[in-house]
């Protein structure tokens, strides 16, 4: 057993960049695929409604860390091994996907049906009906529960630790084998996550309550 140092802090730190960089990554991917999701749960195609809900319903139900597993595992059965790293970014953006893809279709919806009726007698199809009129006003709808969304994709990261990929857990988990501090170690680990989301956190609380205002004005 030995003190924790400068040093070790230090190491800790430089391991956020890591995290930070496999959450920027996961919450593309899964923006990128939410939007599809979301788009395919208000067509109006019935196919298209079932296809999407099957997903979300999917990813929604079965644990994180067992889709890592799977992503991890599966590909490497299959001849294709991607590694801690990208395996690690495919689970979460596909994870992310079900939930963004269900957070926007919500936004959607609760636009008021009125203004897509109107931009239909106007003659506008569907992409841009979505595009000009659906979608600007979901969007401020859709900010406070996709910053919140972040704010867990960001905790989820240490997930990834299971499968090797060294973020701000794992980093801690190789640091109590040198040291043998658990309570120390993951404390610090904790107050580094708390540091990163919390400013997140109340983002999205003052976000919502402008929301809430400009609705009552």
């Amino acid at each position: 057993m030995r003190a924790f140092n400068l040093s070790d802090l230090i190491f800790l730190v430089a391991a956020v960049r890591w995290t930070l960089a496999l959450s920027a990554l996961a919450f593309l991917g899964g923006g990128l695929l939410g939007a599809a999701i979301a788009l395919l749960r208000v067509s109006s195609h019935g196919w298209a409604r079932w296809l999407a809900a099957s997903y979300i319903r999917l990813f929604q139900g079965t644990p994180l860390l067992l889709q890592l597993f799977l992503v991890f595992f599966g590909a490497d059965m299959l001849g294709i091994p991607l590694g801690a790293w990208l395996s690690a970014t495919l689970g979460l953006s596909l994870n992310a996907g079900a939930f963004l893809g269900e957070i926007w279709r919500g936004a959607i919806q609760a636009v008021p049906r009125a203004q897509s009726e109107a931009a239909s007698a106007l003659g506008l199809h569907y992409l841009p009906r979505m595009l000009r009129v659906v979608l600007p006003q979901a969007l401020r709808i859709a900010v406070p529960p996709t910053v919140g969304f972040l704010v867990n994709l960001i905790k989820s990261t240490s997930l990834a630790a299971i499968i090797g990929f060294v973020e701000l857990t794992r980093a801690g988990q190789q640091l109590n084998n040198n040291t043998f501090r658990p309570f120390l170690i993951f404390g610090v680990v904790a107050a580094i996550y708390f540091l990163l989301c919390w400013p997140l956190t109340l983002m999205a609380a003052r976000l919502e309550k402008r929301l809430a205002a400009a609705y009552r004005r």
